[in-house]
């Protein structure tokens, strides 16, 4: 049995209990009150309680509880409710879930980013159900006059062997909301657990296949406007003067302005990213109007002022002459092992290989759009961003109002993949109603989104492997930069299991704005660093996944350096299982496979990629993922994340780029962007995870970088050739 103290974030997770109308409120910082929907009224309490930040049980036994953090389909609106209820010990049939509103007096982390959502709130969200499981068995026992700890739970249902006696939740949920907040409270054992580890699904399921009003662009209001902006067309430049005067006078446009998303002495937090502060808005009482008032206005650019991010107008030509150019002098030391430059001077024989990847649009379904209602003393937004929180103190700060009356209200997001965390457009919005005095939903048109950025940093990175006379590897060098970022993770595998190795990072610097891309940095760095050791393995005349596990047997028993941030065993041990279950190793006919592994998000992910020729094309036909993320909270939606990981993987190392010429994004729609198609998707995908009592880990972003190195192998494989620039459908054209 575990106990932990309830005095633990008492601010944030135990606020207070309080009696109403025969119903118990315990407050708990990551659990608030709900809305029902009208199908469920009929089940309700006679007397229902909205109030932020509680887990409520009715009279009748039914149990609200609140998702905090932000939905961005990852299912956490599921997967958070469901550790509560396994705690409270209640029927999930009983449950009724809702988003919980951004309070940051209440509710800590809202945040939508790092695949920490369910690793952050475990604790606490444990701790929250058993709290309330523990004061209802006090309740009862006083009221049966019995031991407490002679009091067992099962569904929702108090009972006392001995005696006989028994009682609904809703039953002792007054005598125990009178019952003090205990100062620690006893948690489950895993063995016992009911609802975590079981397969729920998605609650918002079906408003999401009927099509119920859940995201941004869904949310309608009463005398609501619809606003675009319009920013500068490069990379570079900005605004010089605009003639509204055409688009003003066309039907239902009621203003077109300049705006300011930025006060010029606001410090910017980092979420407040934004290549374009200064733009021209167009508000009207209808998209098509609205969209067609933007094509009729008449704007004049000039060249923006340069800066220590970079000036001018960038080209992808440029930035790929720039990277060899920094690739070829001397980067920062990140990491060093032994002595790897005498190493190499005494090498039989040195492998060296360099990769590179291009700049990335997060293109999600959704495109950015926000609702915002500004008066002069308060403002009520509402839409799809990652980052609430931060957000809401960056528009108290731009429009001059205190936090408290700044409400954000959560939707859920159309995807998202770290584009959202940075909310520059809901301080769009927020400054569009202040100037119009009304309310009004933003909307980003497909080539608005994809030509403003945040985009996935260009990367490039060289491997050098040093082997001996005998061809053993002896040495290791990765040196890897990007614009404007390095992907380098110094202390990752294979670091600690080399005992001369070198790790250099560099970068330099653009004025296009980046940003996080779904496992940044890891998106590009796993697949080089996964190609580069099946290169040195071949070499080295190895099966590419017992060379991989010698390194980590070397990991495991005498580690090189003191930093080393994964565990060899765990990593072992994925690659082991996914060995086991593709039958690695057997006669795989006109299969060629590919093997990947990597440490991400506290997680690690092994994949084996089996590809088919057809038609004189590489297709891939079938992907094995092994994984460890310790606990594994919703099967059914793990194995949904770790899917959508790996097409998205497969898709991004084949097909997609964004290019810039003169300043200026080549593709900005889904015309000229390359995404993966339905048919070129996995035909099967099979996914396993390791068994522990791990707490758990990362999860929607693991599954993503490895696989872009099992399709390069696999393509070696299938084509005789090695590929070694993303998107690598460009290679295989010029490779022929």
């Amino acid at each position: 049995m575990t106990l932990v103290k309830t005095t633990y974030g008492r601010r944030s997770f135990l606020k207070c209990t309080a009696l109403a109308g025969g119903g118990m409120m315990i407050g708990f910082s990551w659990i608030a009150s709900c809305k029902p929907s009208p199908e469920q009224i009929k089940n309700m309490p006679k007397e229902w309680f909205d109030i932020n930040a509680y887990i409520k049980i009715g009279e009748n036994g039914l149990v609200t509880i609140m998702s905090p953090n932000p939905e961005i389909g990852q299912n956490v609106k599921t997967s958070m409710p469901m550790i509560v209820a396994e705690e409270l010990d209640t029927a999930w049939e009983d449950v009724i879930v809702e988003q919980a509103p951004l309070n940051t007096d209440l509710f800590t982390r809202q945040l939508a980013g790092g695949s920490q959502s369910i690793r952050q709130g475990w604790d606490a969200l444990r701790m929250a159900g058993a709290s309330a499981r523990h004061m209802l068995k006090e309740a009862a026992a006083q009221a049966w006059q019995v031991p407490a700890e002679e009091i067992t739970t099962d569904a929702g249902v108090l009972m006392h062997e001995s005696s006989g006696k028994s009682a609904g939740f809703g039953e002792m949920a007054s005598a125990a909301a009178n019952i003090p907040v205990p100062e620690e409270v006893a948690l489950k054992e895993i063995k016992d657990y009911k609802i975590i580890g079981t397969s729920r699904k998605n609650v918002d399921a079906k408003k999401i296949v009927t099509g119920q009003p859940l995201y941004g662009l869904d949310y309608q209001t009463d005398g609501m406007l619809i606003a675009m902006i319009a920013h500068p067309p490069a990379f570079g430049m900005k605004l010089k003067s605009f003639d509204a005067a055409g688009a003003k006078a066309m039907p239902g446009i009621k203003d077109v302005f300049r705006i300011n998303t930025y006060n010029e002495d606001y410090q910017l937090q980092w979420s407040d990213t934004s290549t374009y502060p200064d733009m021209v808005a167009v508000v009207g009482n209808t998209t098509w109007e609205v969209m067609k008032a933007k094509e009729a206005l008449r704007l004049e650019w000039m060249l923006a002022d340069s800066s220590d991010k970079g000036s001018g107008l960038e080209n992808t030509t440029g930035h790929k002459e720039l990277m060899r150019e920094m690739e070829s002098k001397p980067a920062e030391t990140k990491r060093k092992d032994g002595n790897p430059e005498a190493a190499f001077e005494k090498a039989s024989k040195i492998i060296e290989r360099t990769y590179s990847c291009p700049f990335l649009a997060h293109n999600t379904m959704e495109p950015m759009n926000f609702y915002a209602n500004v008066t002069a003393d308060s403002a009520s937004l509402a839409g799809p961003v990652q980052t609430p929180e931060f957000m809401e103190k960056t528009v108290a700060s731009r429009l001059g109002l205190p936090l408290e009356k700044v409400d954000i209200e959560m939707t859920r997001m159309g995807g998202g993949f770290g584009r959202r965390l940075y909310g520059h457009f809901l301080v769009e919005a927020a400054v569009i109603s202040k100037k119009v005095q009304a309310p009004v939903k933003l909307i980003y048109k497909r080539e608005d989104d994809m030509t403003f950025g945040i985009y996935r940093p260009a990367y490039l990175a060289t491997y050098r492997a040093a082997l001996d006379e005998n061809n053993q590897l002896i040495a290791f060098h990765v040196k890897a930069g990007g614009i404007p970022e390095s992907p380098l993770f110094a202390n990752r595998f294979p670091a600690g299991a080399i005992d001369n190795y070198l790790a250099e990072g560099w970068s330099a610097g653009s004025n296009i704005s980046v940003g996080a891309f779904r496992a940044p940095r890891s998106n590009f760095i796993a697949g080089a660093e996964q190609s580069f050791l099946d290169e040195v393995a071949e070499e080295m005349g190895k099966d590419p996944i017992d060379f991989r596990l010698e390194l980590l047997e070397r990991a495991r028993k005498e580690p090189v350096g003191e930093n080393n941030d994964y565990e060899a065993e765990r990593y072992a041990g994925v690659l082991e299982l996914v060995r086991d279950k593709s039958g690695w190793g057997s006669e795989q006919g006109n299969k060629h496979r590919g093997v990947s592994a990597y440490y991400c998000h506290n997680s690690y992910v092994a994949q084996i990629l089996d590809m088919v020729v057809k038609d004189g094309s590489p297709v891939v036909d079938k992907v094995y993922c092994a994984i460890d993320c310790g606990i594994v909270v919703n099967p059914d939606a793990a194995v949904n994340l770790a899917e959508g990981g790996i097409v998205d993987g497969i898709g991004h190392a084949m097909y997609s780029e964004l290019t810039v010429k003169e300043g200026a994004p080549e593709q900005n729609n889904f015309d000229k962007y390359r995404l993966i198609r339905h048919s070129e998707a996995p035909k099967d995908i099979e996914v396993h995870f390791v068994q522990n009592e791990i707490d758990p880990t990362g999860l929607g972003e693991p599954p993503f970088p490895p696989i872009m190195g099992a399709v390069a192998n696999a393509l070696y494989k299938a084509t005789g050739k090695r590929y070694y620039n993303q998107p690598f459908i460009n290679e295989m054209k010029v490779l022929g």
